[in-house]
């Protein structure tokens, strides 16, 4: 039977991308989205067998859910929001709704993958960062507040689960994707050489840009 593969947080960029990838590689992918059914052109297009799942990643019963009855072998978190504004005009709505996203679904999907994977000694979970995962620009701090959550998340579950068998990685998306300069596809490839690595040297934070960017 083929492993299965999970990414929450799916759209037409790099989260579908993702399920691509992984799915050419032979695991059964479930992908998760607010509103799956916007998927479904994707699917026939790409000619993928994928399940499309509802999920509200700040939801713990949607998260629940979903993962109750899996046994994934690699679990993706590629949900986030943002809303641009600086600190004066940021609304305390805007601001949770942002930080929910980035963090605390970040947090239900590692401890929803965790366990299993845990229990039986091996699998991956991967979650997508930002350049504000590093740096809180000026009128950004609705998206580098969650995204340096997001990334503490991630660096204490790699202390914590890779003697376990389980291996964590954080990725740093530094640029704006687009192709053909910043392709979703080669950023996907990425993810799943992530996957791939062998346990006697894993990557826990890969950061990826294209060659013309600056940093």
């Amino acid at each position: 039977m083929n492993e299965v593969g999970i990414v929450v947080g799916v759209g037409p960029g790099l989260g579908w991308a993702l399920v691509k990838r992984f799915s050419q590689a032979g695991l059964r992918m479930i992908a998760c989205a607010r509103n799956p059914k916007k998927l479904e052109a994707l699917a026939r297009a790409d000619g993928i067998d994928v399940k499309l799942e509802a999920c509200d990643a700040t939801k713990p019963a949607d998260v629940a859910r979903v993962f109750d009855p899996l046994d994934p072998a690699v679990a993706i978190f590629n949900a986030g929001a943002f809303q641009r504004g600086g600190i004066l005009e940021i609304t305390p709505e805007a601001f949770e709704r942002c930080w929910k996203v980035g963090c605390f679904g970040a947090f239900l999907l590692g401890q929803a993958a965790a366990r299993p994977m845990v229990a039986r000694g091996s699998g991956t979970i991967l979650f997508t960062g930002a350049t504000a995962s590093l740096r809180g620009s000026a009128g950004f701090a609705n998206l580098a507040v969650g995204k340096f959550g997001q990334r503490a998340l991630a660096q204490s579950m790699a202390r914590e689960l890779g003697p376990k068998g389980v291996h964590v990685a954080h990725v740093i998306i530094d640029g704006h994707i687009e192709a053909p300069r910043f392709p979703a596809d080669d950023i996907a490839e990425n993810y799943y050489r992530l996957h791939a690595q062998p346990r006697g040297a894993w990557t826990h934070e890969l950061d990826l840009r294209p060659a013309d960017e600056k940093f």
